[in-house]
C-alpha cells in the first residue's frame, strides 16, 4: 500500500512538472522565435552617396504585446532604440521616432505608459558612403502585455543600403 502511494505521488510530481514545462515551453516559444516585434522592411535601398537619406523602416509588434516608445514617461523604462554600428559603412545622422499612445494597465490606471504597439515606422535619416553596405541595424526594446515585461532584447534589422 506504501509503495503504491509513492507511486501515485510521484506520478502526480512528475505529471505537474511535465504540465508547467508545457506551458513554459509554449509561452517561451513565441518569445525565442523574436516575434515579440518583427522587423518588416525595406531589405534595400539605393541613397545617394555622402548625402543625408531618409529611410522609413518598417516594425510589427505582435498582437497582446506593446514595447515603450522612444520617449517612455518614467526614467527606469527601457526606451525603444535604432541604432547602425559605427563601422557598417553607413551612419545613423538621426532617427525620428512615431510618438507614443497612452495606455494605463489594470494593475496600475493611474499611471500613464506611452507605448508602441501593432506596426510604427522609425524614419531613419542615413549618410552611407560609395559602395554596397549589408548594414545590419539594430532594434533594442523591451515587450510588454498588460500584466509583465519580458527581458529587454535587441533585433537586428538587416538593410543593404547601396550608396551610389
Amino acid at each position: 500500500m506504501k509503495i503504491r502511494i509513492q507511486i501515485a505521488m510521484g506520478l502526480g510530481i512528475a505529471l505537474g512538472a511535465v504540465a508547467a514545462h508545457a506551458q513554459a515551453d509554449s509561452a517561451g516559444r513565441s518569445i525565442l522565435k523574436g516575434a515579440a516585434v518583427e522587423y518588416l522592411y525595406p531589405e534595400q535601398v539605393t541613397v545617394p552617396a555622402g548625402k543625408t537619406s531618409d529611410v522609413t523602416l518598417h516594425f510589427r509588434i505582435a498582437q497582446g504585446l506593446h514595447i515603450n516608445s522612444h520617449k517612455p514617461k518614467d526614467e527606469f523604462l527601457i526606451p525603444t532604440t535604432f541604432s547602425i554600428p559605427d563601422d557598417a559603412g553607413v551612419r545613423l545622422a538621426d532617427a525620428v521616432y512615431p510618438a507614443g499612445v497612452e495606455i494605463t494597465l489594470p494593475l496600475d490606471p493611474s499611471t500613464k505608459l506611452s507605448v508602441y504597439t501593432g506596426e510604427f515606422t522609425i524614419q531613419a535619416k542615413i549618410v552611407a558612403a560609395a559602395g554596397n553596405h549589408l548594414v545590419e541595424a539594430k532594434l533594442h526594446y523591451q515587450a510588454c502585455d498588460k500584466n509583465s515585461c519580458m527581458p529587454p532584447k535587441t533585433i537586428p534589422v538587416a538593410i543593404d543600403v547601396i550608396g551610389k
